[in-house]
């Protein structure tokens, strides 16, 4: 695995920590979704990553992973719809002005989230470690 792939999923499971810390909170839901689709969005880039290619915009990652892994079967097609989903939820709790997501819309996302790290595992090996945390040391 590559350092950046490492970055990556360290990051994924991160913000699928966090996605769970916001659903437990009443109505932080919408965060929750948009941390949820994160943690799915950074476990395609490093999927993508381990074939060399790089994108800077979320469409572009999410195409790529469709054609590259569900189109061709390496994984199931359930995925990709994951990732359009998440994205739909994340813009939807993040910009939209209509009603908030619920409690069950969190649930589901980060399930598919979860999903994502365990499938990042089958495909690129064990999921790293967190990375230790320095002490901030004062200088007086």
């Amino acid at each position: 695995m590559k350092p950046e792939q490492a970055a990556l999923l360290r990051k994924a499971r991160k913000s699928l920590r966090g996605a769970h810390v916001l659903a437990d909170q009443e109505y932080l839901y919408d965060f929750a979704v948009s941390r949820a689709y994160y943690a799915m969005f950074y476990v395609a880039q490093a999927s993508l990553l381990g074939e060399d290619l790089i994108f800077s915009k979320h469409s572009a990652v999410i195409a790529a992973f469709g054609e590259r892994f569900a189109k061709t079967g390496r994984v199931p097609a359930e995925f990709h719809r994951y990732l359009l989903d998440g994205v739909d939820r994340r813009n939807s709790g993040d910009y939209g002005l209509g009603p908030e997501l619920s409690k069950a819309e969190a649930d589901k996302q980060i399930s598919h989230a979860e999903r994502f790290l365990d499938l990042a595992a089958q495909m690129l090996g064990p999921l790293p470690p967190d990375e230790k945390r320095q002490p901030v040391t004062s200088s007086h």
